[in-house]
């Protein structure tokens, strides 16, 4: 098994360099989409992610419901940041991503956590809604790699990522895992509550793909390094299903890993959405999977 490259970057220092660089973008914050220039050191006034110098974290712990390669028989191991830095309406995890449940934690405290999950057997460190804690991500990963974390990371975002966030990750994330959650900007802007969201996915989708290329798996079929999309299917292709994945073939990699996701239900505001208040049926769920085969691209996961 080849060594996660962020090991590589903290022999070297630069991972120490990273993690002060991302400190001091947090006192003008360009971390994410938003670009809402913050200064979050010193209050979260201003902030869309309501984050302010430390992360605020919901739970820790070993996920068996993530996709195999992830998951595997011991775990993802999943660290959940509480505050989003999207409005999503449907969100099914609202109380955590839009009302910030969870508690405030130190750089070490969120070391610690990493360490804990490796020495649980977990397969990998899963930072779910990482978007808006970049800097505190990588402060405590200068920590926990000089304290013995070898596993892979996985960056498991909602894909509204911002170039100057990314260009902090390279090197470091081995896995990506960003949604595509609209093709429409104009849809994005009503659900999502940001107006940029389908250009700024995109081009953070080619810069996570430039960075860790298809998916690999081991020979027990784990991911070690690369990209893997989920897109929510939703009712009456809202989601723009097929402009996305003619996207990943055609932009991308037809070798692109796909989970077309199939569990969305309506959640949080969408029963003040009507063409949001019903699941998808199984008729648009195989229509998603069958574009999917006829433009050619053949890692998918429902």
């Amino acid at each position: 098994m080849s060594e996660v490259t962020y090991l590589t970057l903290h022999r070297s220092g630069e991972l120490a360099a990273r993690a002060a660089l991302a400190r001091q973008h947090l006192g003008n914050c360009d971390l994410c989409a938003n670009h809402c220039h913050a200064d979050r050191i010193a209050s979260t006034s201003g902030a869309r992610c309501r984050t302010g110098e430390l992360a605020v974290i919901s739970s820790a712990g070993p996920h068996h419901g993530e996709e195999r390669s992830l998951s595997g028989r011991r775990g993802s191991g999943t660290i959940f940041f509480a505050w989003c830095n999207l409005g999503c309406v449907f969100c099914q995890n609202w109380e955590i991503s839009q009302q910030g449940e969870g508690r405030t934690v130190s750089n070490e405290k969120l070391a610690r956590m990493m360490l804990d999950l490796q020495s649980a057997g977990c397969h990998n460190i899963n930072f779910v809604s990482p978007s808006h804690v970049i800097p505190q991500i990588l402060a405590a990963l200068v920590v926990a790699a000089d304290q013995g974390l070898t596993l892979p990371l996985v960056f498991n975002s909602g894909g509204y990522d911002s170039p100057e966030g990314l260009a902090l990750l390279d090197g470091v994330i081995d896995i990506y895992m960003p949604d595509m959650k609209f093709a429409d900007s104009q849809l994005a802007r009503r659900y999502l509550g940001v107006a940029d969201y389908a250009e700024v996915n995109r081009a953070a989708v080619h810069e996570m793909h430039r960075q860790v290329g298809d998916l690999v798996l081991s020979e027990t079929g784990l991911a070690r390094r690369g990209l893997l999309i989920r897109h929510l299917v939703l009712p009456d292709d809202l989601a723009g299903t097929e402009r996305t994945l003619a996207f990943l073939a055609r932009e991308i990699s037809p070798d692109t890993a796909i989970n077309l996701m199939d569990q969305y239900r309506p959640c949080h505001h969408a029963d003040q959405y009507p063409e949001l208040n019903r699941r998808p049926t199984r008729q648009e769920l195989r229509n998603a999977r069958e574009t999917a085969q006829r433009l050619g691209l053949h890692r998918i996961v429902m």
